[in-house]
């Protein structure tokens, strides 16, 4: 994916100070300790150990020839996996919540659990991740499901100025199908910031692993976390490059799409559950690994948990979590 005139894509220019107002490092720190690798993997396993038991969505719908191009299709679990999700939630004491569609041919579930804000609860920090996966999807997506379970964790030991909210997006495999019903259902709803997760636990620390990503130059060693915004995001973006920065957390490269994200050649930037937020307007940075420009294993069934970097997984949670609280105007 090449340049056209000015730059198609930009590295975010971290020459000018970014100012996190109100924000309370030493607090932020201690929420970002909170995350225990242990518990992250172990998530990661439940969550994989749910798609191997469960039975597939199926291809029986496609030809015999597309069968034979989109094997991959045939491999899709969800079920036991939103189940998952949603026992988790519980065992929080969170207020759970399901919003479905039985719009066909996919209907979907997507499900929702909040820590409700004390003093500005109108207002929503929101963090989701896709659940749907194929194969044993411990990179695509169980690490995303776990960062949304081990963040709901943490989080709820804490009060927020504003509502945090935790979405279980359905269906992203098949065309961000649960997150686009999602953007349709909430209206005028306020949505103050959004992150998602896709595709974050995957880290190789050699030399020329890493390929270009899409539309600039990106580093050769596929050791580092990709954070993408578009225009209305760029600010959530610096906000976490800059907490990042003083809590000395994860690597970080950020990266801003021009506009609503739809500059021509920049399709691969908008192939997650941030896009329908990125399309309506509304703010979302997109946390990644990058994916299928790093992991050999993407969408195959060599996509297991032992090709996972936990120490660097959890990191990205860190700096996840710390952000988080920051936007939701806390920890109180």
């Amino acid at each position: 994916m090449g340049l056209t005139g000015a730059a198609l894509l930009g590295l975010l220019s971290c020459s000018r100070p970014v100012v996190l107002e109100g924000a309370r490092l030493e607090q932020l720190a201690e929420v970002a300790a909170q995350v225990d690798e242990g518990r992250l993997m172990g998530l990661v396993s439940e969550v994989v150990k749910a798609h191997q038991e469960d039975t597939p969505l199926g291809c029986a719908w496609l030809t015999e020839d597309q069968r034979s191009r989109y094997e991959v299709v045939c491999h899709l679990t969800r079920e036991k996996a939103a189940a998952l999700v949603q026992a988790r939630f519980e065992e929080l004491g969170l207020s759970v919540r399901r919003h479905d569609s039985a719009t066909t041919p996919f209907p979907t579930s997507n499900i929702i659990a909040e820590i409700p804000g004390v003093s500005r609860p109108e207002e929503v920090v929101l963090v989701g991740a896709h659940y749907d996966a194929f194969y044993d999807g411990a990179d695509d997506n169980s690490t995303g499901v776990a960062a949304l379970l081990e963040l709901a964790r943490v989080l709820s030991r804490y009060k927020f100025d504003r509502t945090v909210r935790f979405v279980g997006f359905d269906m992203e495999e098949f065309g961000l199908v649960g997150s686009a019903r999602y953007i349709e259902q909430i209206g005028s709803e306020r949505i103050v910031a959004s992150m998602v997760f896709d595709c974050i636990g995957y880290y190789d620390t050699r030399e020329g692993t890493q390929q270009s990503l899409p539309g600039l130059p990106s580093p050769s060693t596929g050791d580092f976390l990709a954070v993408f915004g578009n225009d209305a995001s760029s600010q959530r973006v610096s906000e976490l490059f800059a907490l990042n920065d003083a809590l000395k957390l994860a690597k970080v490269t950020p990266i801003i799409a021009p506009r609503d994200g739809t500059a021509p050649l920049t399709g691969d930037l908008m192939r997650s559950d941030h896009a329908p937020f990125w399309l309506t307007g509304r703010e979302a940075v997109f946390l990644t690994d990058t994916a299928n420009f790093r992991n050999r294993n993407y969408h195959q069934p060599t996509d297991t948990v032992d090709t996972l970097n936990p120490t660097y997984f959890r990191r990205t949670v860190q700096i996840s979590a710390a952000t988080l609280a920051y936007w939701a105007g806390g920890p109180r």
